[in-house]
């Protein structure tokens, strides 16, 4: 009799199973991360951070706490505005707008006609008051021979008064006697009288004499006078005819031009104005907690807004006597209403230090960057603290 039969036990198969397709598959296996990069990367940026730290903390120690810059700061020039002398109509404008000129060079013309026909008047008045003068003196020279004649009829009358006195008082007492009649004695009474009146009207004529010579040296010294004031009205009408020619009074550059030929202008009219490109120098505004430190000759960076690819350097002028407030055309009154205390600024005028070339490229009215390194007067501070506490 045959064992009963039993079913073999299952072989495990080694073919993967298929997953239904709604199962998801299984997360591959995730290899063994490598070391972290980004710990070393920080670490170099730290350290990189704290040398930059250190370096800017030791500049500003060394430097920058002495800096004391303000972007309120602008170039400027001592303008010239150029106006006439004397009034006229213009005739000719020798140069153009921007161009550079040089002391003394003509400008504009005025008309001249004018001037000159007062200045041959003036001549003319001159030789008027010369002749005069002549005259004068001839007169003198005529009235000096008459004053002479004068004093010798003078003399005759007083020798012939004379004669007659003592002949009238030789006369005289032989009449008492009847030695003489008293006919004779009338006469030469008579004879006396009229020497006496000759002698008063040749000395009255001597007075007149001399008197015309006085007047005619005083026309003399009037004409003479004349003259001098004539000359002197020849020499201004000279200089109104000098002054139809407006010059240049310093060198720059024109600007501003609003002369135009046939215009009439008058003394004073503002024709153009002259700029000194070459003598331009920078006001800076800075506070006033920022101008404790600062001294004239320290030296100054500056940055212009319109030459960004330029750096300037320049020097400490001289500080304004007060602040801009106290310029102002409507100053502060702080005594009334309620008060707000505002940060003032100083004008600080600075020396420009370049070469011809880039100061025709600065013009007045640029902005400009201005840093003043104020660090040689603390050096000095600190050491005479130093020597006041040792």
């Amino acid at each position: 009799m045959s064992a009963p039969s039993s079913s073999p036990a299952p072989i495990p198969s080694s073919t993967p199973h298929t997953a239904s397709p709604s199962a998801s598959p299984p997360a591959p296996p995730q290899p063994p991360s490598p070391p972290s990069r980004r710990r070393p990367i920080l670490l170099l940026l730290g350290i990189a951070a704290l040398l930059g730290g250190a370096i800017y903390g030791a500049h500003w120690w060394r430097v920058g706490r002495f800096i004391e810059s303000t972007d309120d700061a602008y170039l400027k020039a001592d303008s010239v505005t150029v106006a006439p002398k004397v009034v006229g109509y213009v005739t000719e404008v020798f140069v153009q707008p921007n161009q550079a000129v040089k002391r003394g060079d003509p400008l504009v013309r005025l008309d001249r006609r004018q001037y000159e026909a007062m200045l041959a008047q003036a001549q003319a008045t001159i030789e008027a008051r010369k002749a005069d003068i002549q005259r004068a003196q001839a007169d003198i020279l005529q009235q000096k021979a008459q004053w002479a004649q004068a004093r010798a009829q003078v003399q005759s009358a007083t020798l012939a008064l004379t004669h007659a006195q003592q002949e009238f008082e030789r006369f005289a007492p032989l009449v008492a006697t009847g030695a003489t009649t008293e006919e004779r004695l009338a006469e030469l009474r008579n004879t006396r009288d009229q020497a006496k009146a000759t002698l008063a009207a040749n000395q009255a004529a001597e007075a007149a004499a001399a008197s015309r010579i006085q007047s005619t040296e005083a026309q003399v010294a009037q004409s003479k006078a004349q003259v001098q004031a004539a000359d002197a009205a020849r020499n201004q009408t000279h200089l109104d005819v000098d002054d139809t020619v407006v010059r240049a009074a310093i060198d720059g550059r024109v600007g501003d031009s609003t002369v135009r030929v046939g215009q009439l202008v008058q003394p004073g009219t503002r024709l153009m104005t002259l700029v000194p490109v070459q003598e331009v120098y920078l006001v800076a505004n800075f506070k006033e907690t920022q101008i404790g430190r600062m001294r004239a000759g320290q030296p100054v960076t500056l940055h212009v807004d319109a030459l960004p690819d330029l750096t300037l350097h320049g020097a400490v002028e001289s500080f304004s006597p007060g602040t801009g407030a106290q310029f102002a055309l409507l100053p502060s009154e702080n005594a009334t209403g309620n008060f707000t205390k505002i940060v003032q600024r100083v004008p600080v005028r600075i020396r420009v230090l370049a070469d011809a070339a880039v100061r025709e490229r600065l013009l007045p009215g640029l902005s400009v960057t201005t840093e003043v390194d104020t660090r040689e007067d603390a050096a000095t501070h600190q050491a005479a603290s130093g020597d006041q506490h040792g």
